[in-house]
């Protein structure tokens, strides 16, 4: 039996014991439904073949040689990633437009005895609701800023919130990126643009929009990935709570939240040779030597204090202007510290209440 499915709710995506992306490989790398998996009808090789064969050949020379691949790929699947599946597995199946490469596995697995759903319009069904959402849509968001200077543990501020139920957009864990020179993860690549894009929309059409949405402030790119027009407006436009703490106490815990930098010399020098066009070339070798010298401690303080809390002044004359709902002035930033600030703004979201200075905690 094939269902056809229009709605791409979460409520729907939901009743799928698997969502499946039938289209190659390249493609399902760009952009794919949260949670699918890649099960090609045609690799990316396989499917220029064929391309190729449509334009320069005939129609019904591609569609045989096509129809050959997709037999045995699909045999394979069902050899191996299927192989387990008892006869009510219930598959939501999708490929680019909802065309011939979803319903070609979706007639095989129908012959299996499995109930497949088959998303109408494919992938691109999925893309125009992420763009309509996340760029054409001009209805703002309750964003409220999660703001500070570098090292004043923001993100895991924003972690312990989101922990609390303070609804939570946390735009570097869907970039895979902390948002600085420094900020990219050699285990976890950032994904493409329009994925970066998916995992927002994912969240964004969960959230509660009568409640405030609490966001990490971040420059309009994280690493390579473009915050997109609706959320970078809202952000613009949002009240803002500001972590304040003393530089003595954000070096180390910079040495804390960017371990694994560290333990990677080359890294910590790449990205000491990006800074280049912002400062003179003595200071760069100056933090050079420090990287290569180990001196990690006092290189976290030279770059706060020659260059991310000097950009972090100049945004915020730039683009946050206006007094914060809040302000917290941290003597320690360890877990503790962390559960009891977000334990406040939990309780001050909720109860719309927030006082222009919260005391040091």
């Amino acid at each position: 039996m094939i269902e056809q499915i229009r709605d791409i709710g979460p409520e729907t995506l939901a009743r799928f014991d698997a969502i499946i992306d039938a289209r190659a490989p390249s493609e399902f790398a760009e952009d794919h439904l949260p949670g699918a998996v890649n099960l090609p009808v045609l690799d990316d090789a396989e499917r220029a073949e064929v391309g190729t064969l449509y334009k320069t050949r005939s129609r019904f020379e591609a569609r045989r040689v096509g129809a050959a691949y997709v037999a045995r790929n699909l045999a394979r699947h069902l050899e191996t990633a299927l192989a387990g599946r008892e006869n009510d597995f219930h598959p939501l199946l999708y490929c680019w437009r909802g065309g011939m490469r979803s319903n070609a596995m979706a007639t095989v697995f129908s012959q299996v005895g499995w109930r497949c759903g088959l998303l109408e319009g494919g992938y691109k069904t999925w893309r125009r609701a992420v763009v309509a959402e996340l760029r054409d849509n001009e209805a703002p968001l309750p964003i409220v800023l999660i703001d500070g200077q570098t090292g004043t543990a923001k993100s895991d501020i924003l972690r312990a919130a989101a922990a609390k139920g303070v609804q939570v957009l946390d735009l570097e864990a869907c970039a895979s990126h902390r948002g600085s020179v420094f900020g990219g993860f050699a285990d976890a690549p950032q994904p493409e643009q329009k994925h970066f894009e998916t995992l927002l929309y994912d969240d964004v059409r969960r959230f509660d929009l009568s409640k405030p949405i609490l966001v990490e402030a971040e420059s309009n790119r994280i690493g390579r990935c473009e915050i997109p027009q609706r959320l970078w407006k809202a952000m613009l436009a949002a009240p803002r709570i500001v972590i304040e703490a003393n530089p003595q106490i954000r070096a180390p815990y910079l040495l804390t939240a960017y371990g694994d930098i560290i333990g990677d010399g080359a890294a910590v020098k790449a990205a000491v040779e990006r800074l280049k066009p912002f400062h003179p070339k003595d200071e760069i070798a100056e933090w050079r030597a420090m990287a290569e010298t180990g001196q990690w401690r006092r290189l976290a303080e030279a770059l706060m204090r020659e260059h991310y809390d000097p950009a972090y002044e100049r945004s915020r004359k730039r683009g946050r202007a206006g007094k914060p709902l809040a302000r917290y002035r941290l003597d320690a930033l360890d877990s503790a510290t962390f559960e009891r600030v977000a334990h406040d703004i939990a309780s001050a979201l909720d109860h719309r209440a927030i006082s222009k200075d919260r005391p040091a905690i």
